[in-house]
């Protein structure tokens, strides 16, 4: 197959990690479908003679030039949510192979090294911490803290690197990686409907909104689900319950704000037992930060209040959290200077090109998709509007190079 442009680079992978039962994709960090799309970009990058390499947190670099401090980097990720679509994630990482092809093709000639960067647990599917590269790239998060998220078997992180060829006491801040990076530029598609139809394919990213996951613990009194009386019970799946609807409420009530409940996990988990704990994670956003951190704390009061009436009790403990993140903007300038006529978006989509715009000039490119509906089957990208989003992609990387 030819492997060259955009959508052969797609169609190549397309079957990577199918979900047969949700639908969509499931590629979690260090599966067999995200260790097959890795060796997928190792093989497509050598192919174009670019050399590869893994770094001690486990970023995948595909270099042309040398690597050097101060190089130009683009690139995105691998991994999926559980069922999630073909191009959040992969668009970018297959648009960065396609624009070396392109800016090739023109005869550039870099006056600095290129290297492409794929960026481990991103969504945070697995370990529950998301954009969880890049945070140990920066030191964003502490490297124990990093090493002991367990996934939902029980595998710690650092005995999941270890099985991988990484040394997990080695995980953490890496400055000479970060020295490496004079620019960053992340290709993604929307994940919403600010392009609409008709109008230009790529938007130009402005901010990434603030957010942050919550697990709110819910503990109760297991028992058996027949012989305990309804009027004797401390059930904290009802607590669950009303917790989940308190949630969409609170949300509601606050201009901007979105917080979601995507995920509950009762203990034991079984059908004719009464749960003695129900974990609910808890998902918030909204531009102003103090708005979001206020709302998280509404809810855990009302959490509270549920929880007591049905006989339960109620923890929070925050896993997560990124502040509202402006783009660098003289980097911002120029991406709007190459792509006269792209509109400037903010996203309330968590990507590692926000967690680096603490660090270093970073910014993003955005590919119009027509559903506007991302971390879903339904998540889509036209074939002439990834061709669109490679060649901006490449006239801006053209450019700063």
């Amino acid at each position: 197959m030819d492997s060259s442009g955009v959508n052969p680079l797609l169609a190549a992978i397309a079957d990577t990690g199918r979900d047969r039962r949700r639908g969509g994709y499931s590629r979690p960090v260090f599966s067999t479908a995200e260790l097959d799309l890795r060796s997928w970009f190792t093989a497509e990058a050598q192919r174009r003679g670019l050399d590869t390499e893994t770094d001690r947190n486990g970023i995948l670099w595909a270099w042309w030039g040398p690597p050097q401090a101060g190089a130009l980097v683009t690139g995105s990720h691998l991994d999926s949510v559980p069922g999630g679509g073909a191009f959040d994630g992969p668009l970018g990482i297959a648009s960065a192979l396609a624009a070396v092809d392109l800016m090739r093709s023109r005869g550039v000639q870099p006056r600095r090294s290129l290297a492409v960067a794929v960026f481990p647990e991103e969504e945070g599917s697995r370990f529950g911490v998301a954009c969880l590269g890049s945070r140990l790239l920066t030191g964003a998060i502490d490297p124990d803290t990093a090493r002991n998220l367990r996934d939902a078997d029980g595998t710690t992180f650092a005995e999941a690197v270890r099985a991988h060829g990484l040394d997990p006491d080695r995980l953490g801040r890496d400055e000479q990686a970060l020295a490496r990076i004079g620019d960053f530029v992340e290709l993604h598609v929307e994940q919403g409907r600010g392009l609409g139809d008709g109008g230009p394919a790529v938007a130009v990213g402005g901010s990434v909104l603030g957010h942050g996951r919550w697990r709110l613990s819910i503990r109760g009194e297991g028992n058996h689900a027949g012989t305990t009386a309804m009027a004797d019970r401390a059930d904290p799946m009802v607590a669950a319950a009303h917790i989940i609807v308190a949630v969409q409420q609170a949300a509601a009530a606050v201009d901007g704000a979105r917080a979601t409940v995507g995920r509950i996990s009762p203990v034991p988990g079984g059908t004719n037992v009464i749960a003695s704990r129900v974990d609910l994670w808890l998902d918030a956003r909204h531009p102003r930060d103090t708005v979001t951190l206020e709302l998280v704390d509404t809810i855990h009061g009302k959490a509270q209040k549920i929880a007591a009436f049905e006989g339960c009790t109620v923890t929070l403990s925050r896993e997560s959290w990124t502040g509202t993140t402006e783009f660098e903007p003289m980097l911002r300038r120029s991406l709007e200077f190459f792509l006269p006529g792209a509109p400037v978006l903010a996203t309330g989509a968590g990507h590692d090109a926000g967690i680096l715009a603490g660090h270093v000039p970073a910014g993003m490119l955005f590919v119009r998709n027509p559903t506007g509906i991302s971390h879903s089957p339904e998540e889509h990208v036209e074939p002439a509007d990834a061709e669109a989003g490679t060649a901006a992609l490449a006239d801006v990387l053209a450019d700063l190079l």
